[in-house]
């Protein structure tokens, strides 16, 4: 989640001052509505939204004006994807209390990221953190919350 998506229009569904348009995204347990900007009479953008799983999702335009009903211009599919963020938010939440797990930022330190690339990494991290599907019990400290 959390990258820009262009949306082409046809000719016949170009942007009118008086229209709305919004994406939805249905998963298998999470349906998102986004709004969208109008960049130009031709083409729209939103902000794909995060998930909470790596799946290929339906994703229809819909169209909204005031007094008619709402309208399926298009319907086309999305994949949402694994990447590192997404495998390192899962390995944190695996690891929670697990001092050993804490080995993982030396081998950042030995390799030495780009700042810019570090604070980028953070950022998506965080992100498929908040999409992460975890159990009521979770936190932070893990199963021993003792501070010994």
């Amino acid at each position: 989640g959390d990258s820009v998506i262009t949306v082409q229009l046809t000719e016949e569904d170009k942007v009118e001052d008086d229209v709305v348009f919004y994406l939805v995204f249905t998963g298998s347990t999470v349906q998102h509505c986004t709004s969208t900007r109008k960049i130009n009479p031709g083409s729209l953008e939103t902000i794909s939204p995060g998930h909470d799983c790596c799946e290929t999702v339906k994703v229809a335009l819909c169209a909204s004006r005031e007094g008619h009903p709402v309208l399926v211009v298009a319907e086309e599919s999305f994949q949402f994807v694994q990447d590192e963020a997404y495998d390192a938010a899962q390995f944190l939440a695996t690891c929670a209390g697990n001092q050993q797990a804490l080995n993982f930022t030396r081998f950042l330190d030995r390799s030495r990221p780009p700042a810019a690339d570090v604070d980028f990494l953070d950022e998506k991290v965080a992100l498929a953190f908040r999409h992460l599907k975890l159990p009521a019990e979770w936190n932070v400290l893990g199963a021993d919350q003792s501070l010994s």
